[in-house]
């Protein structure tokens, strides 16, 4: 198997941008979008079109590039032993990823808490975690259950609250065609499960801080 591995020449944020390919997917893939822009109606030589198959290969494999992550190998990487118990809130993280019904996006935010029970994490895992799990064929449900499982598992901290609310394109482009509807789903263990706490990170959530 062979794979391209393309750098950039900037940096952003500290990190230097590396987009991996699978050169012997890219090629399978971009053969089957041949036949099907064919398929659709179009002709798949003109020059619009010519690499388009590729393109479409390689956006595919970047926004399904979670398959390769570890998720619980993200968390562990920067767990640090801390004397804190109170709740800690990570909102308004970015969500987007691809309906595995319609293969379709779907994005929106993510807010996640935790009760530290001896360990806390660094706060830029969570969102890569949440990444990890999205950049999938997914459903939403099980999205918000994986980030919780994920965060319980690999912590066992004292409780766990994940709420997630996205827009979803196979509703606003197709189907029943409505544009302004929003999809929130809902996961908790331990102390989350008691309404007093779970109504307090709700309130910290909805909370603006300007």
């Amino acid at each position: 198997m062979s794979t391209e591995n393309k750098q950039t020449d900037h940096k952003l944020d500290g990190y230097v941008k590396i987009d991996r390919y699978d050169q012997e997917k890219i090629e399978r893939i971009a053969s089957h979008y041949q036949a099907i822009l064919g398929d659709l109606g179009e002709d798949p030589s003109r020059e619009g079109l010519l690499q388009t198959p590729v393109r479409v290969a390689k956006a595919l494999q970047f926004l399904t590039h979670g398959y390769d992550a570890k998720p619980q190998d993200i968390l562990r990487s920067a767990m640090f032993k801390e004397d804190y118990s109170q709740m800690v809130v990570v909102k308004d993280i970015e969500v987007f990823s691809m309906c595995e019904h319609h293969m379709l996006p779907f994005f929106g935010k993510a807010h996640i808490a935790y009760i530290p029970n001896g360990y806390i994490v660094g706060l830029s895992k969570i969102p890569r975690v949440v990444d990890a799990f999205a950049r999938r064929l997914q459903v939403q449900e099980r999205l918000t259950n994986e980030i919780r499982d994920c965060i319980h598992d690999t912590l066992n901290p004292a409780g766990v609250a994940v709420v997630v609310e996205c827009r979803h394109l196979c509703m606003s482009m197709r189907g029943i065609q409505k544009q302004n509807s929003v999809t929130t789903t809902s996961a908790f263990t331990g102390e989350f499960v008691n309404e007093t706490t779970r109504s307090e990170f709700l309130r910290l959530v909805s909370a603006s801080l300007s």
